[in-house]
């Protein structure tokens, strides 16, 4: 018989990742893999029992090869014509760096309300300071992980 546990059992730990220097993609797949509660032994996927991650210098990941400038995201107005489209080189110029990484992270969650409530637990930040101190996160060096998550400069 599978144990299932239940809303009150359920413990959320909070992780800081530094994403200086951390390649877009594999990042983003880590984080969904820990928003989606998949690193835990109690994964249930009708549960939302994953975990907070805290994503700083939020300004400075990367892409690999000439994604910076050749990838595109879409979107719709609903009128006729009304296709828009960015780049992230584009995006960066406004300012708009969380955006990068969280339609990377949104794109990998599966649709629907859960995915929505799992996607608020990322927390993003321009520059080392958040203000999350109080829930004691746990670093992860994400670039020692493997030697492919990081450009070296």
């Amino acid at each position: 018989m599978t144990p299932f546990i239940k809303k009150k059992d359920i413990k959320n730990s909070w992780y800081l990742v530094n994403g200086e220097n951390l390649i877009v993609g594999r990042l983003a797949a880590y984080i969904s893999t820990v928003l989606r509660g998949k690193n835990k032994s109690q994964y249930n996927p009708n549960q939302d029992n994953g975990d907070f991650v805290i994503v700083t210098n939020i300004d400075k990941i990367k892409f690999t090869g000439k994604k910076n400038k050749n990838k595109k995201y879409y979107k719709h107005t609903g009128h006729p014509g009304g296709i828009k489209s960015t780049s992230p080189l584009k995006m960066r110029e406004n300012k708009k760096s969380q955006e990068i990484l969280k339609f990377a992270v949104k794109r990998m969650l599966p649709g629907g309300p859960l995915a929505k409530k799992q996607l608020s637990k990322l927390k993003m930040y321009y520059g080392d300071k958040h203000p999350h101190d109080s829930q004691n996160p746990i670093e992860i060096n994400f670039s020692k992980l493997n030697k492919k998550n990081f450009i070296k400069n």
